[in-house]
């Protein structure tokens, strides 16, 4: 049986995704594919380990990716927070600051068993993500969209996540009754305008619901949020906002109007605005 260079092969794939990506970008796609249909890690590639056979499954997930699918709706899963989570092109593609912003919670967390709400759940990678590192607290993940709701519900099943979900149109309902000591919302905060300058991979596949919002209203989702969530918090509560980050300033000004305290812009690990956090005393 003949067999074939695994460097060989990782670069014919690299070069079929030079037009869509950075050869960075593009290689490590060809590497999550490798490992995913392959077995085959980084130190095999340097071992130019032998392939004797190359799946089906592997050749059609190329297709997809040159068609500019997004490898995490190709593969059907995302890693979050050391876990990985199922996601289909009904939720949001997870990304590393949203795990900027889990890892404030946990950080700042005192309280032993809080009560968390988390807004616009989607794939249910923050509430279930709550559920686990913050084993004695209750979480509710509430969403609009019921498919979106599945797959949270699917992924906590898959990761023993106990905590609920529910079906919310938060800018038409109340939020669930708490009291909240924690309320977190990763909710839609780019604006039309900005799609241009936009990967097609994000604008084409990942859901619109989750992601716009209207050019003249920005902080739509902020603003009602907020406005709901002073009447659930507990006293000494949180809010927690991950934020568009030409907006840090205009965002954190809203939470002190609406009478959060220590309201506070984090930035992250690429240094730019994208965390706005409040504490609500009533």
């Amino acid at each position: 049986m003949n067999s074939q260079s695994s460097r060989e092969l990782f670069k014919k794939y690299k070069q079929k995704l030079s037009d869509l990506y950075s050869p960075d970008e593009a290689a490590s796609q060809v590497q999550w594919l490798f490992k995913h249909f392959l077995g085959i890690s980084r130190k095999d590639l340097m071992l130019d380990k032998k392939i004797t056979v190359i799946p089906g499954k592997i050749e059609l997930a190329m297709s997809q990716l040159i068609m500019g699918t997004p490898i995490q709706y190709v593969l059907g899963v995302a890693p979050f927070y050391g876990r990985d989570f199922q996601v289909t092109p009904h939720v949001l593609i997870p990304r590393f600051e949203t795990e900027e912003l889990v890892h404030l919670i946990i950080q700042e967390n005192t309280v032993a068993a809080p009560s968390i709400l988390d807004v616009g759940t989607g794939s249910g990678c923050i509430p279930i993500t709550l559920s686990l590192e913050l084993p004695k607290s209750r979480v509710v993940g509430i969403d609009i969209s019921p498919e979106a709701l599945g797959v949270a519900v699917g992924n906590a099943q898959s990761l023993n996540a106990s905590l609920d979900f529910h079906q919310v149109d938060v800018l038409r309902e109340e939020l669930p009754p708490g009291p909240w000591d924690i309320i977190v919302s990763n909710p839609p905060y780019v604006r039309h305008l900005e799609k241009a300058a936009m990967h097609k991979n994000v604008t084409h596949y990942e859901p619109a619901l989750a992601l716009f919002v209207p050019d003249d209203d920005p902080l739509l989702f902020y603003r009602v949020i907020t406005q709901k969530a002073v009447h659930k918090l507990n006293p000494g509560g949180t809010l927690y906002f991950e934020i568009n980050e030409s907006f840090g300033r205009e965002t954190k000004q809203l939470l002190e109007k609406e009478g959060l305290t220590e309201v506070q812009i984090h930035l992250d690990l690429q240094g730019r605005d994208r965390i706005v956090r409040g504490i609500w005393f009533g």
